[in-house]
């Protein structure tokens, strides 16, 4: 769940969600967007939420790599969004599509946090201790 998120999405919410997920994901890796600011660089789309109503869906995106270039890539894909949504409509079947929003996945930069965290040698030094106490009062 992403922050702010306060409601568990629907199983609808989520079937559609991954439904246009894929569609977004094979157009940009068929290349069907042309645009200068998306590089060259393959892009991921991590996941896609839609809104209980179904006519908002934001995707969020990283570049392979991260790097300096991901808001242009943002920025190119969120001026192609009316494109987009014309090209998903060929293949996912909805009564009404939703609109798109692309926003950076920013859970890559919080995994790569938490595991600097807990590489650091006093967090390393603490989690070998609490080991050491679970184990010998086990033994018994």
């Amino acid at each position: 769940m992403r922050k702010g998120d306060t409601k568990v999405p629907s199983q609808r919410q989520l079937r559609v969600g991954e439904e246009l997920r894929h569609a977004v994901a094979w157009m940009l890796e068929k290349g069907e967007i042309r645009d200068p600011g998306l590089g060259t660089a393959p892009i991921t789309v991590t996941e896609v939420r839609v809104s209980p109503d179904l006519r908002n869906a934001t995707a969020y995106v990283m570049p392979l790599g991260g790097g300096a270039g991901t808001q242009a890539v943002v920025e190119a894909l969120n001026r192609a969004a009316p494109f987009i949504r014309h090209q998903v409509a060929r293949t996912v079947k909805l009564r009404l599509l939703p609109n798109f929003t692309f926003v950076v996945d920013s859970s890559f930069d919080r995994a790569q946090h938490i595991d600097d965290l807990l590489r650091d040698p006093a967090v390393a030094r603490d989690l070998r201790h609490d080991d050491d106490d679970g184990e010998s009062g086990s033994g018994a």
